[in-house]
């Protein structure tokens, strides 16, 4: 597996992580504890060395796991995880006091069973709290050697620019793959001046990149997608382009629709880190051998002129969770 730095920070990670959030968050009911730690475990074996959880992945539940898993191996491994919800729940909202920022980082520390965070990141921005005092919080939890790195997820360039004044950023974690590339106009530039690495999440789609997902794709009780307007059967039905584009591009490389989409965010920055998630072993290896394909610029340039002719339908989050993105 190769390494790649995010952005100018020093912090060193495999070329993919794992997001862990799926082993017991957003996608139905938590993997069997024992299996997780297995599949964690894979990972390590497999070359990657960039783990990501969060308070809010369980609450605490996902923390636990990661911790257990990476124990033996802790000196070997960068464990990101998150603050910036109330109790830990994202349904009670925002919260990045610095009093419960302090309280977070001790909590996960006991979770994770190690004595630093290598990242902690601010999960949302908190619009009642000034950046000014998150990321001066974060930089006290680093003197005190708690924390190695400042994170932030889903930020606007506002408070990119505020925080880093302050605390410098290593990394930004937002939503960005061949169905969504917003990040693109603004955030991409700015992380690049800034020289902040970023952390792609969802780099497959949730799973509609690989191809598995038509109209007629139903969800089961506690996964999220459900209730996100993009994968309505309509708009599943209406972004098949998209997935018939990937689809062509891996039966003419012999890859999967997942290493397409992999490989191609990979090629955009060598600051980008996609951190794909899966409970099972074999996506596991699948999605680790986008990190080992090539697309050429002839691949590139063909994908980009696709999507110039693809309009992508359905928003990414529904109403209700609309304020938990800053842009």
């Amino acid at each position: 597996m190769q390494k790649r730095m995010l952005g100018r920070s020093g912090l060193e990670v495999s070329a993919l992580g794992l997001g862990c959030m799926g082993l017991s968050f957003g996608y139905g009911p938590a993997t069997d504890r024992h299996e997780a730690i297995a599949l964690i475990r894979a990972a390590v074996e497999r070359g990657v060395t960039f783990f990501d959880t969060a308070e809010a992945y369980g609450p605490g539940l996902n923390e636990e796991v990661v911790g257990e898993a990476l124990e033996p191996m802790r000196d070997q491994v960068v464990i990101a995880t998150k603050f910036g919800f109330k109790d830990g729940v994202p349904a009670n909202g925002l919260d990045s006091r610095p009093e419960r920022i302090r309280q977070v980082c001790d909590e996960a520390l006991k979770r994770l069973r190690t004595d630093v965070i290598d990242l902690f990141y601010q999960h949302r921005v908190d619009p009642n709290v000034p950046m000014e005092d998150v990321a001066g919080t974060v930089r006290d939890l680093i003197a005190a050697g708690k924390v190695r790195h400042f994170g932030m997820s889903e930020a606007g360039p506002d408070a990119i620019r505020r925080a880093h004044a302050v605390q410098p950023v290593a990394a930004l974690q937002s939503e960005y793959s061949l169905w969504w590339r917003e990040p693109e106009a603004e955030i991409l530039p700015l992380l690049e001046e800034l020289g902040i690495g970023f952390v792609p999440f969802a780099p497959v789609g949730k799973g509609f990149l690989t191809g598995k997902l038509d109209a007629t794709a139903t969800f089961g009780e506690g996964d999220f997608r459900s209730v996100v307007p993009r994968f309505s059967p309509e708009a599943l039905k209406a972004n098949q382009g998209l997935v018939e584009l990937v689809k062509d591009i891996a039966a003419d490389k012999g890859m999967t629709p997942a290493q397409v989409a992999l490989a191609w965010l990979l090629a955009q920055k060598p600051w980008i880190v996609p951190i794909p998630g899966t409970t099972k072993l074999h996506r596991l290896e699948e999605n680790l051998g986008g990190a080992t394909m090539e697309l050429t610029g002839e691949d590139l340039a063909r994908i980009e002129q696709a999507l110039a002719t693809i309009q992508v339908q359905g928003d990414r989050y529904p109403a209700s969770h609309q304020g938990m993105v800053n842009r």
